[in-house]
Protein backbone atom coordinates (compact mmCIF):
# COMPACT_ATOMS: atom_id res chain seq x y z
CA UNK A 1 0.00 0.00 0.00
CA UNK A 2 1.73 3.60 -0.86
CA UNK A 3 1.77 6.42 1.39
CA UNK A 4 -1.14 8.45 0.37
CA UNK A 5 -3.42 5.28 1.32
CA UNK A 6 -2.10 4.52 4.22
CA UNK A 7 -2.34 7.69 5.09
CA UNK A 8 -5.91 7.68 4.34
CA UNK A 9 -6.18 4.26 6.16
CA UNK A 10 -5.11 5.49 9.32
CA UNK A 11 -7.20 8.97 9.16
CA UNK A 12 -10.03 6.82 9.12
CA UNK A 13 -9.25 4.49 11.86
CA UNK A 14 -8.36 7.77 13.84
CA UNK A 15 -11.88 8.92 13.05
CA UNK A 16 -13.57 5.82 14.31
CA UNK A 17 -11.60 6.13 17.93
CA UNK A 18 -12.71 10.08 17.81
CA UNK A 19 -16.74 9.15 16.90
CA UNK A 20 -16.72 6.47 19.67
CA UNK A 21 -14.60 8.53 22.31
CA UNK A 22 -16.17 11.52 21.43
CA UNK A 23 -20.13 9.98 21.82
CA UNK A 24 -18.94 8.83 25.23
CA UNK A 25 -18.65 12.28 26.84
CA UNK A 26 -21.05 14.23 24.57
CA UNK A 27 -23.78 12.66 26.32
CA UNK A 28 -22.82 13.19 29.18
CA UNK A 29 -23.28 17.30 29.23
CA UNK A 30 -26.36 16.62 27.37
CA UNK A 31 -28.39 14.56 29.86
CA UNK A 32 -30.15 17.62 32.07
CA UNK A 33 -31.56 18.15 28.46
CA UNK A 34 -32.39 14.95 27.81
CA UNK A 35 -34.03 14.29 30.76
CA UNK A 36 -36.55 17.01 30.80
CA UNK A 37 -37.43 16.37 26.90
CA UNK A 38 -38.30 12.67 27.26
CA UNK A 39 -38.98 12.81 30.66
CA UNK A 40 -36.44 10.17 32.22
CA UNK A 41 -36.95 9.27 35.99
CA UNK A 42 -33.37 10.00 37.94
CA UNK A 43 -32.62 6.13 37.87
CA UNK A 44 -33.59 5.43 34.25
CA UNK A 45 -31.64 8.33 33.02
CA UNK A 46 -28.10 6.80 33.79
CA UNK A 47 -28.92 3.79 31.17
CA UNK A 48 -28.74 6.48 28.80
CA UNK A 49 -24.71 5.90 29.85
CA UNK A 50 -24.55 2.62 30.92
CA UNK A 51 -26.45 0.98 27.47
CA UNK A 52 -23.59 2.46 25.36
CA UNK A 53 -20.91 1.36 27.98
CA UNK A 54 -22.28 -2.25 28.70
CA UNK A 55 -22.69 -2.89 25.34
CA UNK A 56 -19.16 -1.88 24.32
CA UNK A 57 -17.34 -3.07 26.70
CA UNK A 58 -18.47 -6.37 27.05
CA UNK A 59 -18.40 -7.01 23.35
CA UNK A 60 -14.62 -5.94 21.92
CA UNK A 61 -12.97 -9.02 23.03
CA UNK A 62 -15.34 -11.25 21.21
CA UNK A 63 -15.76 -8.72 17.97
CA UNK A 64 -11.86 -8.42 17.80
CA UNK A 65 -11.88 -12.25 17.25
CA UNK A 66 -14.03 -12.70 15.28
CA UNK A 67 -12.20 -9.53 12.67
CA UNK A 68 -9.66 -12.26 12.65
CA UNK A 69 -11.62 -15.22 12.00
CA UNK A 70 -14.06 -13.16 9.27
CA UNK A 71 -11.42 -10.19 8.33
CA UNK A 72 -10.56 -6.63 10.25
CA UNK A 73 -12.34 -4.64 7.40
CA UNK A 74 -15.20 -6.27 7.08
CA UNK A 75 -16.03 -5.87 10.73
CA UNK A 76 -14.73 -1.95 10.73
CA UNK A 77 -17.26 -1.40 8.26
CA UNK A 78 -19.82 -3.09 9.75
CA UNK A 79 -19.48 -2.09 13.13
CA UNK A 80 -18.53 2.12 11.69
CA UNK A 81 -22.25 1.49 9.94
CA UNK A 82 -24.20 0.16 12.82
CA UNK A 83 -23.03 2.89 14.55
CA UNK A 84 -23.95 5.61 12.07
CA UNK A 85 -27.70 4.16 11.94
CA UNK A 86 -28.18 3.82 15.28
CA UNK A 87 -26.97 7.09 16.02
CA UNK A 88 -29.70 8.35 13.71
CA UNK A 89 -32.05 6.26 15.91
CA UNK A 90 -31.10 7.98 18.73
CA UNK A 91 -31.37 11.88 17.40
CA UNK A 92 -35.04 10.85 16.24
CA UNK A 93 -35.70 9.12 19.39
CA UNK A 94 -39.36 10.14 21.13
CA UNK A 95 -39.28 7.82 24.05
CA UNK A 96 -36.72 6.58 27.00
CA UNK A 97 -36.69 3.04 25.65
CA UNK A 98 -36.45 3.87 21.81
CA UNK A 99 -33.11 5.76 23.19
CA UNK A 100 -31.86 3.15 25.61
CA UNK A 101 -32.09 0.74 22.62
CA UNK A 102 -30.35 2.86 20.38
CA UNK A 103 -27.09 3.77 22.88
CA UNK A 104 -27.22 0.07 23.02
CA UNK A 105 -26.80 -0.43 19.61
CA UNK A 106 -23.94 2.25 19.26
CA UNK A 107 -22.22 0.26 22.21
CA UNK A 108 -22.01 -2.76 19.76
CA UNK A 109 -21.25 -0.90 16.68
CA UNK A 110 -18.71 0.85 18.30
CA UNK A 111 -17.13 -2.37 19.99
CA UNK A 112 -16.92 -3.91 16.33
CA UNK A 113 -15.22 -1.21 15.09
CA UNK A 114 -13.10 -0.41 17.97
CA UNK A 115 -11.71 -3.79 18.39
CA UNK A 116 -10.53 -4.33 15.16
CA UNK A 117 -8.67 -0.69 14.75
CA UNK A 118 -5.60 -1.02 16.26
CA UNK A 119 -5.34 -4.67 14.54
CA UNK A 120 -5.23 -3.06 11.22
CA UNK A 121 -2.98 -0.72 12.44
CA UNK A 122 -0.26 -2.94 13.49
CA UNK A 123 -0.49 -4.90 10.07
CA UNK A 124 -0.30 -1.79 7.71
CA UNK A 125 2.49 -0.35 9.75
CA UNK A 126 4.92 -2.68 10.09
CA UNK A 127 8.41 -0.63 10.71
CA UNK A 128 9.24 0.36 14.50
CA UNK A 129 9.35 4.01 14.19
CA UNK A 130 6.08 4.22 11.72
CA UNK A 131 4.09 2.47 14.09
CA UNK A 132 5.24 4.40 16.95
CA UNK A 133 3.70 7.84 15.12
CA UNK A 134 0.97 5.90 14.16
CA UNK A 135 0.19 4.64 17.70
CA UNK A 136 0.71 8.22 18.57
CA UNK A 137 -2.02 9.50 16.32
CA UNK A 138 -4.50 7.34 17.68
CA UNK A 139 -4.22 7.92 21.09
CA UNK A 140 -4.27 11.47 20.45
CA UNK A 141 -7.90 11.00 18.75
CA UNK A 142 -8.98 9.28 21.81
CA UNK A 143 -7.42 11.41 24.62
CA UNK A 144 -8.64 15.01 22.28
CA UNK A 145 -12.26 13.42 21.83
CA UNK A 146 -12.97 13.35 26.13
CA UNK A 147 -12.31 17.28 26.42
CA UNK A 148 -13.40 17.74 22.56
CA UNK A 149 -16.87 15.88 23.28
CA UNK A 150 -17.61 18.31 26.52
CA UNK A 151 -17.16 21.57 24.65
CA UNK A 152 -18.94 20.20 21.79
CA UNK A 153 -21.78 18.68 23.93
CA UNK A 154 -22.32 22.03 25.88
CA UNK A 155 -22.56 24.02 22.61
CA UNK A 156 -24.76 21.69 20.69
CA UNK A 157 -26.91 21.11 23.05
CA UNK A 158 -26.84 25.27 24.07
CA UNK A 159 -27.23 26.53 20.13
CA UNK A 160 -29.58 23.66 18.81
CA UNK A 161 -30.88 21.02 20.90
CA UNK A 162 -29.37 17.60 22.60
CA UNK A 163 -30.58 15.59 19.30
CA UNK A 164 -27.84 17.17 17.54
CA UNK A 165 -25.34 15.38 19.84
CA UNK A 166 -26.20 12.11 17.97
CA UNK A 167 -26.90 14.15 13.98
CA UNK A 168 -23.75 14.78 14.08
CA UNK A 169 -22.42 11.42 13.76
CA UNK A 170 -23.89 10.81 10.50
CA UNK A 171 -21.94 12.86 8.49
CA UNK A 172 -18.84 11.44 10.52
CA UNK A 173 -19.51 8.32 9.87
CA UNK A 174 -20.71 8.22 6.34
CA UNK A 175 -17.83 10.20 4.86
CA UNK A 176 -15.84 7.42 7.18
CA UNK A 177 -17.40 4.42 5.38
CA UNK A 178 -17.00 6.03 2.33
CA UNK A 179 -12.93 6.23 2.66
CA UNK A 180 -12.33 3.01 4.56
CA UNK A 181 -14.06 1.18 1.47
CA UNK A 182 -11.16 1.48 -1.20
CA UNK A 183 -8.55 2.42 1.27
CA UNK A 184 -8.30 -0.18 3.90
CA UNK A 185 -5.97 -3.39 3.48
CA UNK A 186 -8.69 -6.09 2.46
CA UNK A 187 -7.99 -8.98 4.50
CA UNK A 188 -10.26 -12.48 4.25
CA UNK A 189 -9.64 -13.97 7.73
CA UNK A 190 -8.40 -17.38 8.97
CA UNK A 191 -12.45 -18.79 8.62
CA UNK A 192 -14.90 -19.65 11.80
CA UNK A 193 -13.32 -23.36 11.40
CA UNK A 194 -10.19 -21.68 13.09
CA UNK A 195 -11.81 -20.63 16.18
CA UNK A 196 -15.76 -20.81 15.93
CA UNK A 197 -16.10 -21.53 19.45
CA UNK A 198 -19.73 -20.24 20.41
CA UNK A 199 -19.59 -21.91 23.96
CA UNK A 200 -16.83 -19.84 24.51
CA UNK A 201 -18.12 -16.89 22.73
CA UNK A 202 -21.54 -17.20 25.18
CA UNK A 203 -19.12 -17.40 28.29
CA UNK A 204 -17.14 -14.17 27.87
CA UNK A 205 -20.13 -11.97 26.73
CA UNK A 206 -22.38 -12.85 29.20
CA UNK A 207 -19.69 -12.92 31.88
CA UNK A 208 -18.31 -9.31 31.11
CA UNK A 209 -21.79 -8.24 30.66
CA UNK A 210 -22.93 -9.18 33.77
CA UNK A 211 -19.30 -7.93 35.61
CA UNK A 212 -19.79 -4.20 33.79
CA UNK A 213 -23.37 -4.10 34.48
CA UNK A 214 -22.55 -4.77 38.15
CA UNK A 215 -19.87 -2.07 38.29
CA UNK A 216 -21.98 0.76 37.08
CA UNK A 217 -24.67 -0.26 39.36
CA UNK A 218 -22.83 -0.32 42.05
CA UNK A 219 -23.78 3.19 43.34
CA UNK A 220 -27.34 2.43 43.30
CA UNK A 221 -27.34 -0.92 45.12
CA UNK A 222 -24.13 -0.26 46.74
CA UNK A 223 -20.98 -3.15 46.83
CA UNK A 224 -22.21 -5.33 49.82
CA UNK A 225 -25.47 -5.49 48.55
CA UNK A 226 -26.95 -8.97 47.56
CA UNK A 227 -27.39 -7.39 43.97
CA UNK A 228 -24.19 -6.56 43.74
CA UNK A 229 -22.42 -9.74 45.39
CA UNK A 230 -24.82 -12.50 43.65
CA UNK A 231 -23.79 -10.90 40.12
CA UNK A 232 -20.36 -10.15 40.37
CA UNK A 233 -20.05 -13.92 41.74
CA UNK A 234 -21.93 -14.98 38.21
CA UNK A 235 -19.55 -12.41 36.74
CA UNK A 236 -16.75 -13.58 37.95
CA UNK A 237 -18.43 -17.47 37.72
CA UNK A 238 -18.73 -16.61 33.77
CA UNK A 239 -15.13 -15.44 33.03
CA UNK A 240 -13.71 -18.53 35.09
CA UNK A 241 -15.59 -21.01 32.96
CA UNK A 242 -14.51 -19.32 29.49
CA UNK A 243 -11.17 -19.86 31.10
CA UNK A 244 -11.32 -23.18 31.13
CA UNK A 245 -13.01 -23.54 28.28
CA UNK A 246 -10.13 -21.99 26.48
CA UNK A 247 -7.40 -24.04 27.72
CA UNK A 248 -9.32 -27.21 26.71
CA UNK A 249 -11.19 -26.08 23.27
CA UNK A 250 -9.76 -27.83 19.92
CA UNK A 251 -10.70 -24.02 17.92
CA UNK A 252 -10.86 -21.45 21.18
CA UNK A 253 -11.87 -18.28 21.01
CA UNK A 254 -8.67 -16.74 22.83
CA UNK A 255 -5.98 -19.06 22.95
CA UNK A 256 -4.31 -18.45 26.19
CA UNK A 257 -0.74 -18.19 24.41
CA UNK A 258 -1.90 -14.50 23.81
CA UNK A 259 -1.60 -13.72 28.11
CA UNK A 260 1.88 -15.71 27.75
CA UNK A 261 3.45 -12.42 26.52
CA UNK A 262 4.71 -10.17 29.73
CA UNK A 263 4.66 -7.11 27.54
CA UNK A 264 0.98 -7.57 26.28
CA UNK A 265 -0.06 -9.51 30.06
CA UNK A 266 1.42 -6.42 31.97
CA UNK A 267 0.11 -3.72 29.77
CA UNK A 268 -3.43 -5.17 30.48
CA UNK A 269 -2.47 -4.89 33.76
CA UNK A 270 -1.11 -1.31 33.72
CA UNK A 271 -3.99 -0.10 31.60
CA UNK A 272 -6.25 -1.17 34.26
CA UNK A 273 -5.10 1.04 36.86
CA UNK A 274 -3.97 4.10 34.87
CA UNK A 275 -8.06 4.20 33.43
CA UNK A 276 -9.42 3.57 36.51
CA UNK A 277 -7.50 7.01 38.47
CA UNK A 278 -7.86 8.61 35.60
CA UNK A 279 -11.32 8.89 35.78
CA UNK A 280 -10.89 11.21 38.22
CA UNK A 281 -8.80 13.85 36.23
CA UNK A 282 -11.24 13.57 33.25
CA UNK A 283 -14.78 13.78 34.81
CA UNK A 284 -14.16 14.53 38.60
CA UNK A 285 -12.09 17.26 37.94
CA UNK A 286 -15.43 19.10 35.54
CA UNK A 287 -17.89 17.74 38.42
CA UNK A 288 -15.60 19.95 40.58
CA UNK A 289 -15.56 22.84 37.85
CA UNK A 290 -19.75 22.59 38.06
CA UNK A 291 -20.69 21.98 41.14
CA UNK A 292 -18.27 23.87 43.46
CA UNK A 293 -17.04 26.51 41.11
CA UNK A 294 -20.29 27.01 39.38
CA UNK A 295 -19.19 26.80 35.54
CA UNK A 296 -21.29 25.78 32.90
CA UNK A 297 -21.18 22.74 30.59
CA UNK A 298 -19.14 24.90 27.53
CA UNK A 299 -17.05 26.79 30.04
CA UNK A 300 -16.35 23.61 31.75
CA UNK A 301 -14.99 22.14 28.59
CA UNK A 302 -13.05 25.04 27.50
CA UNK A 303 -11.07 24.92 31.21
CA UNK A 304 -10.15 21.28 30.26
CA UNK A 305 -8.95 22.34 26.77
CA UNK A 306 -5.19 23.01 27.91
CA UNK A 307 -5.17 19.25 28.85
CA UNK A 308 -6.23 17.78 25.51
CA UNK A 309 -3.55 20.58 23.96
CA UNK A 310 -0.73 19.59 25.74
CA UNK A 311 -1.65 16.04 25.51
CA UNK A 312 -2.11 16.19 21.69
CA UNK A 313 1.58 18.25 21.32
CA UNK A 314 2.85 15.04 23.54
CA UNK A 315 1.39 13.01 21.24
CA UNK A 316 1.72 13.68 17.96
CA UNK A 317 5.04 15.52 18.44
CA UNK A 318 7.43 13.46 21.19
CA UNK A 319 5.88 10.22 22.03
CA UNK A 320 7.16 8.61 18.97
CA UNK A 321 10.43 10.42 19.02
CA UNK A 322 11.14 9.21 23.26
CA UNK A 323 9.92 5.53 22.03
CA UNK A 324 12.32 5.52 18.96
CA UNK A 325 15.28 6.22 21.43
CA UNK A 326 14.94 5.12 24.79
CA UNK A 327 12.17 2.44 24.27
CA UNK A 328 8.47 1.70 25.09
CA UNK A 329 9.00 0.99 28.78
CA UNK A 330 10.80 4.09 30.21
CA UNK A 331 8.44 6.08 28.47
CA UNK A 332 5.87 4.81 29.70
CA UNK A 333 7.15 5.06 33.52
CA UNK A 334 7.83 8.76 32.55
CA UNK A 335 4.25 9.29 32.16
CA UNK A 336 3.19 7.24 34.76
CA UNK A 337 5.24 9.13 37.50
CA UNK A 338 3.89 12.48 35.77
CA UNK A 339 0.15 11.46 36.03
CA UNK A 340 1.14 10.76 40.15
CA UNK A 341 2.15 13.74 40.63
CA UNK A 342 -1.00 15.73 38.53
CA UNK A 343 -3.13 13.46 40.56
CA UNK A 344 -1.11 13.91 44.01
CA UNK A 345 -1.28 17.87 43.32
CA UNK A 346 -5.55 17.77 43.19
CA UNK A 347 -5.51 15.92 46.80
CA UNK A 348 -4.05 19.61 47.81
CA UNK A 349 -7.16 21.28 45.37
CA UNK A 350 -8.69 24.02 47.69
CA UNK A 351 -12.93 25.02 47.65
CA UNK A 352 -12.43 27.99 46.13
CA UNK A 353 -10.12 27.55 43.36
CA UNK A 354 -8.02 29.97 41.60
CA UNK A 355 -7.80 28.29 37.74
CA UNK A 356 -4.28 29.94 37.22
CA UNK A 357 -2.58 28.92 39.89
CA UNK A 358 -4.47 25.88 40.94
CA UNK A 359 -5.86 24.31 37.96
CA UNK A 360 -3.89 24.97 34.57
CA UNK A 361 -0.36 23.48 36.25
CA UNK A 362 -2.26 20.62 36.61
CA UNK A 363 -3.97 20.37 33.09
CA UNK A 364 -0.32 21.21 31.66
CA UNK A 365 0.83 18.08 33.78
CA UNK A 366 -1.41 16.10 31.69
CA UNK A 367 1.04 15.87 28.88
CA UNK A 368 2.33 12.07 31.05
CA UNK A 369 -1.23 10.62 29.45
CA UNK A 370 0.90 11.99 25.77
CA UNK A 371 3.35 10.11 27.13
CA UNK A 372 1.92 6.73 28.58
CA UNK A 373 -0.68 5.66 26.50
CA UNK A 374 0.89 5.47 22.86
CA UNK A 375 3.81 4.09 24.62
CA UNK A 376 1.11 1.59 26.49
CA UNK A 377 -0.62 0.69 22.95
CA UNK A 378 2.41 -0.30 21.83
CA UNK A 379 3.22 -2.84 24.35
CA UNK A 380 -0.13 -3.93 25.05
CA UNK A 381 0.55 -4.75 20.73
CA UNK A 382 3.89 -5.73 20.97
CA UNK A 383 3.83 -9.54 20.45
CA UNK A 384 0.14 -9.89 18.71
CA UNK A 385 0.65 -11.61 14.61
CA UNK A 386 -0.87 -11.30 11.64
CA UNK A 387 -3.34 -14.19 13.32
CA UNK A 388 -4.18 -12.52 16.65
CA UNK A 389 -3.80 -8.85 15.79
CA UNK A 390 -7.61 -8.24 16.34
CA UNK A 391 -7.93 -10.49 19.26
CA UNK A 392 -4.90 -8.47 20.88
CA UNK A 393 -6.91 -5.26 20.10
CA UNK A 394 -9.98 -6.16 21.60
CA UNK A 395 -8.33 -7.26 24.61
CA UNK A 396 -6.21 -4.04 24.80
CA UNK A 397 -9.68 -2.21 24.51
CA UNK A 398 -11.27 -4.45 26.33
CA UNK A 399 -9.18 -3.71 30.10
CA UNK A 400 -9.65 0.16 29.29
CA UNK A 401 -13.44 -0.16 29.26
CA UNK A 402 -13.19 -2.57 32.23
CA UNK A 403 -10.92 0.32 33.69
CA UNK A 404 -13.22 2.78 32.86
CA UNK A 405 -16.19 1.16 34.65
CA UNK A 406 -14.11 0.68 37.77
CA UNK A 407 -12.85 3.86 38.22
CA UNK A 408 -16.40 5.01 38.06
CA UNK A 409 -17.53 2.53 40.50
CA UNK A 410 -14.90 2.85 42.98
CA UNK A 411 -14.09 6.45 42.97
CA UNK A 412 -17.67 7.94 42.45
CA UNK A 413 -18.74 6.17 45.28
CA UNK A 414 -15.68 7.27 47.78
CA UNK A 415 -16.04 10.61 46.93
CA UNK A 416 -20.48 10.35 47.69
CA UNK A 417 -19.77 8.72 50.63
CA UNK A 418 -16.87 11.00 51.72
CA UNK A 419 -18.97 14.14 50.79
CA UNK A 420 -22.38 12.56 52.68
CA UNK A 421 -20.42 11.89 55.70
CA UNK A 422 -18.88 15.76 56.18
CA UNK A 423 -22.26 16.50 55.37
CA UNK A 424 -23.33 14.81 58.23
CA UNK A 425 -20.67 16.74 59.94
CA UNK A 426 -22.15 20.25 59.62
CA UNK A 427 -19.52 20.93 56.45
CA UNK A 428 -21.12 23.06 53.88
CA UNK A 429 -21.50 21.96 50.21
CA UNK A 430 -18.55 23.21 48.16
CA UNK A 431 -16.39 22.13 51.16
CA UNK A 432 -17.91 18.50 51.44
CA UNK A 433 -17.84 18.26 47.55
CA UNK A 434 -14.57 19.46 47.26
CA UNK A 435 -13.18 16.65 50.09
CA UNK A 436 -15.36 14.02 48.37
CA UNK A 437 -13.57 14.57 45.40
CA UNK A 438 -9.97 14.93 47.39
CA UNK A 439 -10.43 11.74 48.59
CA UNK A 440 -10.84 10.64 45.33
CA UNK A 441 -7.78 12.02 43.87
CA UNK A 442 -6.01 10.23 46.47
CA UNK A 443 -7.27 6.57 45.75
CA UNK A 444 -6.36 7.57 41.99
CA UNK A 445 -2.85 8.62 43.29
CA UNK A 446 -2.61 5.28 44.80
CA UNK A 447 -4.07 3.35 41.50
CA UNK A 448 -1.38 4.98 39.42
CA UNK A 449 1.55 4.09 42.36
CA UNK A 450 0.62 0.67 42.17
CA UNK A 451 0.38 1.16 38.00
CA UNK A 452 3.97 2.22 38.05
CA UNK A 453 4.79 -0.72 40.26
CA UNK A 454 3.64 -2.93 37.93
CA UNK A 455 5.21 -1.53 34.66
CA UNK A 456 8.43 -0.70 36.50
CA UNK A 457 8.76 -4.66 37.91
CA UNK A 458 6.48 -6.65 34.83
CA UNK A 459 7.13 -4.85 31.78
CA UNK A 460 10.77 -5.86 30.12
CA UNK A 461 13.01 -3.08 28.89
CA UNK A 462 12.83 -2.52 25.70
CA UNK A 463 15.76 -1.12 23.59
CA UNK A 464 15.29 1.19 21.28
CA UNK A 465 14.37 0.28 17.64
CA UNK A 466 17.38 0.62 15.68
CA UNK A 467 17.23 0.49 11.70
CA UNK A 468 18.38 -2.64 9.54
CA UNK A 469 22.43 -1.88 8.11
CA UNK A 470 22.29 -0.76 4.90
CA UNK A 471 24.21 -3.32 3.04
CA UNK A 472 21.83 -5.99 4.68
CA UNK A 473 18.36 -4.13 2.15
CA UNK A 474 18.07 -5.66 -1.11
CA UNK A 475 17.28 -3.68 -3.94
CA UNK A 476 13.45 -5.29 -4.00
CA UNK A 477 13.42 -5.34 -0.39
CA UNK A 478 13.90 -1.33 -0.44
CA UNK A 479 11.19 -0.74 -3.25
CA UNK A 480 8.72 -2.48 -0.81
CA UNK A 481 9.56 -0.93 1.77
CA UNK A 482 9.20 2.72 -0.32
CA UNK A 483 5.48 1.34 -1.25
CA UNK A 484 4.56 0.91 2.55
CA UNK A 485 3.29 -3.16 1.88
CA UNK A 486 2.82 -3.68 5.53
CA UNK A 487 2.67 -7.51 6.62
CA UNK A 488 4.96 -9.07 3.38
CA UNK A 489 7.88 -10.53 4.28
CA UNK A 490 10.77 -9.20 2.87
CA UNK A 491 12.95 -11.18 0.26
CA UNK A 492 16.45 -12.47 1.16
CA UNK A 493 19.56 -10.41 0.36
CA UNK A 494 21.31 -12.31 -2.47
CA UNK A 495 25.01 -12.17 -2.75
Amino acid sequence: MSLAPRTLALGVIATGMLMTVLDGSIVTVALPAIQNDLGFSPAALSWVVNAYLIAFGSLLLLAGRLGDLIGRKRMFLAGTGLFTAASLLAGVAGSPAVLIAARFLQGAGSAMASAVSLGILITLYTEPRERARAIAVFSFTGAAGASLGQVLGGVLTDALDWHWIFFINLPIGLAALAVAVPVLPADRGRGLAAGADVIGAALVTGGLMTGIYTVVEVETYGWTSPHTLGLGTLALALLAAFAVRQATAATPLMPLRVLRSRSVAGANVVQVLMVAALFSFQVLVALYLQKVLGYGAAATGLAMLPAAAVIGAVSLGVSARLIGRFGERAVLLTGLVLLTGVLGLLTRLPVQANYAVDLLPVMLLAAGFGLALPALTTLGMSDAGEDDAGLASGLFNTTQQVGMALGVAVLSTLAAARTDALLAGGSGRAEALTGGYRLAFAVGTGLLAAALAVAATVLRRTPAPRPAPRETVSPAAAVRAADGRAGRPAATPRG
